[in-house]
């Protein structure tokens, strides 16, 4: 069964699928790149490594008996607590880059949950963006999720669910912002390369469609369910219309 929505899927943001999404959207796009980009180009999927220690730190406390107001509690053997342990984390990203010289033309983003909230997430992909807006090459950022704080742009913007960004490297500070909603489609954008190049354009919809078949999400989702973060209360109505037309909610 094909995606019931006519853009994004909601339901892939929760944390259980969105990992595996990530991974395949990568994947997705490197293939349809290389298919379309001339051939002195070849497109990378790149790894960045970082610790993270903005977990919650979870304390948990032994019950205590009950005692009189003058009673003291001995803390002599002490109290068992949870360390919050730093967790090794991987993201994957792309690079498009010139065979010949290794130079990297354009590198492509899907931001993650951890980047989007306060951490070594946000401060490792905030570094790494830094460092190709100083650079010649181009930046594609893709935002699929609701939830945490939008990377910094200039400027009044209008909220949306989801964003993607273009910033070509010829014309910065200036860039191009795509915001879509929850009920529309993702829009397709040309990709950028180098000025004489033919450049293709990417159509994340398509690869997301393609991917929920594959991936067999609607056996995996409960449309019953609320999506997870949940949707405003407008998004909600609608998408409780769209799956009961479809038979997929009660």
């Amino acid at each position: 069964m094909n995606n019931p929505f006519p853009g994004m899927n909601p339901y892939l943001e929760n944390p259980i699928f969105w990992s595996e999404l990530h991974y395949r959207l990568i994947t997705a796009i490197a293939d349809a790149i290389e298919e379309n980009i001339p051939l002195q180009y070849n497109v990378v999927i790149e790894q960045r490594t970082y610790l993270s220690d903005d977990s919650d730190s979870v304390f948990s406390k032994q019950v205590a008996p009950q005692h009189s107001s003058t009673t003291q509690l001995s803390t002599s053997e002490g109290i068992t607590i949870m360390m919050p342990m730093p967790e090794n984390v991987k993201e994957s990203y792309l690079e498009i880059r010139e065979i010949a010289t290794g130079f990297v033309v354009t590198t492509i983003e899907i931001i993650s949950p951890k980047n989007k909230k306060a951490g070594e997430g946000r401060k490792a992909y905030e570094n790494k963006r830094k460092k190709v807006l100083a650079s010649l090459s181009h930046l594609v950022e893709i935002d699929l999720l609701r939830s945490g704080k939008s990377m910094s742009i200039l400027g009044e913007v209008a909220i949306s669910d989801y964003y993607i960004v273009v910033s070509r490297s010829d014309i910065r500070p200036k860039a191009k912002l795509y915001t879509f909603s929850v009920q529309q489609p993702i829009p397709s954008f040309q990709l950028p390369l180098q000025s004489e190049d033919i450049e293709p354009i990417l159509d994340i919809q398509s690869l997301l469609n393609s991917i929920y078949n594959r991936a067999r999400y609607n056996l995996r989702i409960d449309y019953n369910l609320e999506p997870v973060p949940p949707l405003k209360a407008d998004n909600a109505a609608w998408c409780d219309m769209v799956l009961r037309e479809q038979g997929l909610r009660e």
